[in-house]
């Protein structure tokens, strides 16, 4: 199954609102679905304190900031499709 992993933190805007288009894709197409949050100390927070949320598709960099429900529903897909 595809992984998606969003890093986020607590009381950020952008990520309430691709964590509400991460599961209305849920909806329409499977996929593991990670958040991780992230805080001052923890082994993310320096690379990502500024530059969330960001968005991972099975390891791969795939958005951050903002995330297009359509764009995310076609990589999705090319995940699945065969080599």
């Amino acid at each position: 199954m595809t992984l998606v992993e969003i890093y986020s933190k607590h009381n950020c805007h952008l990520c309430d609102i691709a964590k509400d288009v991460l599961n209305n894709a849920l909806l329409k197409h499977p996929f593991e679905l990670r958040e991780i949050l992230i805080r001052e100390g923890d082994e993310y927070f320096e690379t990502y304190k500024e530059h969330i949320p960001v968005i991972f598709i099975n390891k791969k960099f795939a958005f951050q900031y903002k995330v297009s429900e359509q764009q995310l529903l076609d990589l999705l897909l090319e995940e699945k499709a065969p080599a």
